[in-house]
């Protein structure tokens, strides 16, 4: 062995001496700080059983018996700390600024109550997204025993208008702090889980906890259909994804309810009525959560819109002083509201599909708060917007009413081509010809069809936005005191099944405008065929009978705007009959481009498809030569 290696044991053999003498005196601090712990804890437990069995004697000191004559007493945890916060006194504090008014129950140290400022229900009272008793709000965690916060009561140490601050204590010198912080002219609240010194009482391997939050959603609309059908329970994942998930919006009532088992992070999830939100953010992620809700009947006696229910992991690191950051946000779905916190809380509102939601968010939305900012009155700034998105698509109209007038145009020649094959078996003839006569007019089959579907995306747009217009709620036009809802001239008392308890006013003139224009529409058109004859009385009759069944509930700002539609569309067909159509100067331009479109050489599109139909003809041919030969 040489001198290296002898000199390398010795110093690796005095390292572990060292080692060993250091984690002895360590020790031995410990056992001593903890002696001193279980003393005091000791102490505590023993004036604490004191205070008890004083509460359990009558006014001459006497012990109060049980049924069995013997004078008993169990504890609830085995930790005499918690055990004198589970039998702990409730006090009540506050946070408050220009926007939000927020009561607090050291019951689980959390919010019992939220007011929301500048807005009211719509009986006209103040609007509480929470009220006491409807939220319950705890974290579940493993020490010697199963514990919720919930059940325990917390000591203040803190109380301001902006900040509070409240202490469950486990030791003397260990506990969990709720520490809450209201920023002025805003709905978030920031809320921070601060445990001290609770690895001494938690695992090592347990460093995590569930937050369980349940909380009743109060009915705050009048309609209570359309409230029920905008509201449900979201959530987003964390990172770059922009959508955001929900159970079951506008289809949770019919289900029976829903709930949600989502194994992967989660940013942030959201108890979402109609017009107002509750958020619950975690700055570091949840881990996982199991998402429920459940709708309240619309009998119910308390006026409890829904019941949703959160069950949210949070992994921490262990340590002896953690904390880990939470925000809420309890406010109104007003989009610019939402977006300007930049947590995508704003995709929380309806506006429908990617196209759809596309259109409103790049255009209509914009435009909406052009308007807003020049005029208060909603009823105008609709009238507007209507105007607007009429003249932007008014060249489809236009080129759609012109395709239909051609086709009016070659309608006797179409006459003459049914008459020639009458008989089933001469359909695709019959669809060559007419193809044929197309072809030479220069008339394209879908003309007057494909205008009409490009504007669809715009009508949907319209669809899902005034019922997700924050904006409108509250504010009347004319006869209607809230256009976000149903405007009502007579209620019945009882309930018209598919109809409604009441009259709206709007739905009415909307389908008469609906009538009206189709018949005006439809007033030009003359054909003999029953089945486009059945499809005209649909349009004429059973369209507008059925919007006014739908639209009897349907918000009024959107009804109103139906009605606008239909009135523009009515002055648009006027004005394009009057000054943009010559029938007969259609019927020469026609004849010309047929005289022209004789000699013009077939596309390879008209080619294919004359192909395909030779193939189906003769197909036809030999299906009929094989039936004849059986015979």
């Amino acid at each position: 062995m040489n001198k290296n290696t002898v000199i390398g044991i010795t110093l690796i053999g005095l390292l572990l001496i060292g080692f060993s003498v250091f984690n002895a005196r360590m020790a031995r601090e410990q056992a001593e700080v903890k002696r001193v712990q279980d003393s005091i804890a000791a102490a505590k437990a023993f004036e604490y059983a004191e205070q008890m069995a004083q509460a359990q004697t009558d006014s001459t000191g006497a012990p109060v018996a049980d049924q069995d004559g013997q004078q008993t007493y169990r504890s609830t945890y085995a930790n005499p700390f918690i055990e004198a916060a589970y039998n702990g006194g409730e006090e009540f504090y506050y946070l408050e600024n220009n926007k939000l008014k927020i009561r607090y129950t050291t019951k689980g140290g959390q919010a019992e109550n939220v007011l929301i400022k500048d807005y009211y229900t719509s009986d006209s009272t103040d609007l509480y997204l929470m009220k006491d008793g409807y939220s319950d709000f705890g974290l579940q965690l493993y020490t010697s025993q199963y514990i919720n916060t919930g059940d325990l009561t917390y000591e203040k140490v803190v109380s301001t208008d902006s900040t509070l601050v409240m202490r469950l204590y486990f030791a003397e010198d260990s506990y969990i702090e709720h520490s809450y912080y209201l920023p002025a002219d805003s709905y978030m609240v920031d809320f921070d889980v601060h445990m001290v010194n609770m690895d001494a009482h938690i695992p090592r391997n347990a460093s995590q906890f569930e937050i369980a939050w349940n909380m009743d959603v109060p009915r705050l609309e009048r309609g209570y259909k359309n409230e029920q059908m905008y509201s449900t329970v979201d959530y987003k994942y964390p990172g770059k994804v922009k959508k955001v998930e929900n159970l079951g919006m506008m289809r949770g009532a019919r289900s029976g309810g829903q709930h949600k088992e989502v194994t992967t992070r989660i940013e942030w999830l959201a108890f979402q009525q109609q017009y107002f939100s509750a958020i619950l953010r975690a700055k570091d992620n949840f881990e996982s959560g199991n998402l429920s809700l459940n709708f309240y009947p619309e009998t119910d006696p308390d006026r409890r819109l829904m019941n949703c229910s959160a069950l949210a992991l949070v992994q921490y690191d262990p340590g002896a002083d953690v904390t880990v950051p939470f925000e809420f946000y309890y406010g109104p779905n007003h989009f610019r509201t939402l977006k300007s916190y930049d947590y995508d809380f704003e995709k929380i509102v309806p506006l429908g599909g990617w196209l759809v939601r596309w259109i409103n968010r790049g255009v209509i939305i914009p435009v909406f708060d052009l308007f807003g900012r020049f005029i208060s009155n909603y009823g105008i700034i609709i009238l507007l917007l209507t105007l607007l998105i009429k003249l932007v698509i008014s060249p489809l109209t236009l080129k759609s009413y012109m395709s239909s007038a051609k086709m009016n145009v070659l309608r006797p020649e179409l006459d003459k081509i049914n008459a020639k094959y009458p008989r089933q078996e001469d359909a695709l003839k019959k669809q060559q010809e007419t193809m044929d006569l197309y072809r030479k007019a220069g008339v394209s089959m879908f003309g007057g069809c494909l205008p009409m579907l490009l504007q669809f995306p715009v009508l949907f747009a319209m669809f899902r936005f005034f019922p997700a217009s924050f904006e409108l709620r509250q504010k009347g036009f004319l006869w209607a005191d809230d256009l976000s809802t149903y405007d009502s001239i007579l209620d019945f008392g009882f309930n018209i099944p598919l109809y409604g308890d009441h009259v709206s006013l709007f739905a009415i003139l909307c389908a008469l405008s609906m009538y009206f224009s189709a018949r005006m529409t439809q007033g030009s058109s003359a054909d003999n065929n029953p089945q486009m004859k059945s499809m005209r009385n649909m349009t004429l009759y059973f369209m507008p009978i059925f919007m006014l069944f739908i639209c009897n509930n349907l918000s009024s700002g959107l009804t109103y705007y139906y009605l606008l539609s239909n009135l523009i569309m009515m002055l648009q067909t006027w004005i394009i009959r009057r000054f943009f159509v010559d029938e007969e100067k259609i019927m020469a331009r026609v004849r010309a481009a047929s005289v022209k479109g004789a000699a013009k050489p077939k596309s390879k599109f008209q080619q294919r498809l004359e192909a395909i139909q030779k193939a189906q003809q003769e197909a036809i041919r030999e299906q009929q030569r094989q039936q004849q030969r059986r015979r």
